[in-house]
């Protein structure tokens, strides 16, 4: 199969800044698929203005991939066919998730493609004793099959840290599109931004937030870096995010907010203020005060309560909401009521759930 690149339209679209939901799984009280509600997250990502979703990453839960279980294949056909039948008129990019070993990898990337999916999110999670050179080798197979987004997972998670060079490499393959920088750390965050801009490909790599936990400032900042005596400037265009795969309408209005502030020289204190409320809510929904037990139910928490999934149930029974964590799910619905979408969901649920 020979390598589909983007359009120029999901080109610039990417490069001007994506709100990207994380798609979640919808079960129902049997830890089955339930197709129903799995079709309507999509059409709420769709109606909310989203400009793409992805779906088979750690938000799907990667048992998704179970011999048992199964499913990879079926949700991103479910994700994509909604997609299509939306005939939208703006540009809608279609994310897979993929991992695993090579043979794996592969394997996911050529079934995204032939599903229509526009590019690949290229987990690193799980190949703990690989070295980066072997990496960098598995990223160049699967960039031959399907557009890549690379991804810096923090290690809480099941990622690992990655040197500069690393990723100063990694930006040099061909066909990487964009890269989401998710390892919850300055430091490493500032690694990957400084290593795209020394790169010859820097101009044909959208950078992507997945610091949940620093949102706003990631997508305020202009990063400059001087590169060979010159200065070189880039920025977090958007977000590719588990926190945005709720309240994303709010998240999409949040974006555009932010794109219009870009050109400003000064800009309010009060980004600051709003930083630290969307930081707390995250707190909420991904649960680090538990070492990030309940993310995953955390997300389903807030869908449920707005009627988008009829439970937090996961395929690991294992996962489930942490002590407190619906109270504090309760509290930051309380103290930032601005921030939820649940207005806009009251007022569409029933169409986005017929069938």
């Amino acid at each position: 199969m020979s390598v589909k690149p983007l359009s120029p339209e999901l080109n610039r679209a990417l490069h001007d800044g994506l709100v990207i939901p994380a798609h979640p799984l919808a079960l129902n009280e049997q830890r089955k698929l339930d197709e129903r509600h799995q079709r309507a997250l999509t059409r709420y990502y769709v109606a909310s203005g989203a400009g793409g979703i992805a779906i088979g990453v750690h938000s799907t839960q990667f048992e998704i991939r179970d011999k048992q279980i199964n499913l990879y294949e079926r949700v991103l056909r479910l994700a994509a066919e909604e997609v299509n039948r939306a005939q939208l008129d703006r540009p809608f990019l279609k994310v897979a998730g993929l991992c695993g070993p090579t043979e794996q990898v592969l394997d996911e990337a050529e079934t995204a493609a032939s599903i229509g999916y526009d590019a690949g999110l290229l987990s690193m999670a799980g190949l703990v004793h690989w070295s980066e050179s072997d990496l960098l080798k598995r990223a160049e197979q699967v960039a031959a099959v399907v557009p890549v987004i690379g991804f810096y997972m923090q290690p809480s998670v099941g990622g690992r840290i990655f040197s500069y060079d690393f990723w100063k490499t990694f930006a040099e393959i061909p066909n990487v599109v964009a890269i989401k920088i998710a390892p919850f750390n300055r430091y490493q965050t500032l690694d990957v931004v400084r290593a795209v801009c020394s790169s010859r490909r820097r101009d044909e790599i959208a950078l992507y937030t997945g610091n949940d936990d620093n949102i706003v400032a990631d997508l305020l900042t202009k990063y400059r870096f001087m590169i060979d005596g010159s200065p070189v400037e880039k920025r977090i265009v958007g977000g590719l995010l588990g926190h945005w795969a709720v309240w994303t309408r709010k998240a999409v209005e949040l974006l555009e907010e932010i794109k219009r502030q870009r050109g400003n020289e000064g800009i309010s204190s009060e980004w600051l203020t709003r930083g630290v409320q969307v930081t707390d809510t995250n707190a909420a929904f991904f649960d680090p005060a538990h070492l990030f037990a309940g993310c995953i139910p955390g997300i389903h928490e807030v869908l449920r309560r707005q009627g988008l999934l009829q439970g937090t149930w996961c395929l690991n029974p294992q996962e489930e909401l942490s002590p407190g964590q619906a109270e504090e799910i309760e509290r930051v619905y309380q103290e930032y009521p601005h921030l939820n979408d649940d207005e806009f969901v009251r007022t569409h649920l029933e169409e986005w759930l017929d069938q």
